[in-house]
This record gives C-alpha cells, sequence and structure tokens, in this order.
C-alpha cells in the first residue's frame, strides 16, 4: 500500500498563491507518476495536473495552465502544485494521486492511491 498526505491548502484572496505538497510513504518504487485533482461541492473530482516519474514530462488542464506548476521534489516520492493568481473557481479540496504504471492520466480511475485532500479557499 502507498500512503499520501498533502498539506499547504488554506484561504486566500484572488491573485495570491498557495503551494501545495505530497508526500507518498509506505510501498513506494520507482517508475510512478503523481497527480493532482479536484473536487469542488456538488462537482466531479476533475483533473488538473500530472507530472512524469522523473519530472520531465507534465500535463495541465486548460483551467489551470500558466497559473499552476506541478514539480516533484528532490526526493522523487514527493510532488508540490505551485497555484499562482488564483480565482475564486480554484476553491475545492485538492488531492494528490499515484499511478504505478507511470502514465500522465486526466481520469481519475488511471490512479490507485490517493489522499485524504487539503481544502484551498479562495475569495473574490
Amino acid at each position: 500500500q502507498v500512503q499520501l498526505g498533502e498539506s499547504g491548502g488554506g484561504l486566500a484572496q484572488a491573485g495570491d498563491s498557495l503551494r501545495l505538497s505530497c508526500a507518498a510513504s509506505g510501498r513506494t518504487f520507482g517508475g510512478y507518476s503523481m497527480g493532482w485533482f479536484r473536487q469542488a461541492p456538488g462537482k466531479e473530482r476533475e483533473f488538473v495536473a500530472a507530472i512524469s516519474w522523473s519530472g520531465r514530462d507534465t500535463y495541465y488542464s486548460d483551467s489551470v495552465k500558466g497559473r499552476f506548476t506541478i514539480s516533484r521534489g528532490f526526493a522523487a516520492n514527493t510532488v508540490f502544485l505551485q497555484m499562482n493568481n488564483l480565482k475564486p473557481e480554484d476553491t475545492a479540496v485538492y488531492f494528490c494521486a499515484v499511478d504505478r504504471h507511470g502514465s500522465l492520466g486526466v481520469v481519475a480511475t488511471v490512479y490507485e492511491f490517493w489522499g485524504q485532500g487539503t481544502q484551498v479557499t479562495v475569495s473574490a
């Protein structure tokens, strides 16, 4: 099993920045990709960004492209989401996830392990 823990969420105003972190522990091994998803109240969980094991390949949803940056830490079992120029529509619970097969999938079912989520609330 792989355990994931997110941190860094909180309250922000429109235009502010926040940085989310996620650390994987347990039976981690190489080759897996990591992704960020978010879920707003009453909405489906949606893809935000994904990064390959090496960190060289990334993929973003159109709604965050140019504002958010996903990266992996020196210890490859960590992933970050730098969120700049936040908007009220970014308000959601943000989840990190692991895909052991290393894809940059945008569909939640591709990812086998999930964190508990961290709340991000952006006011206008």
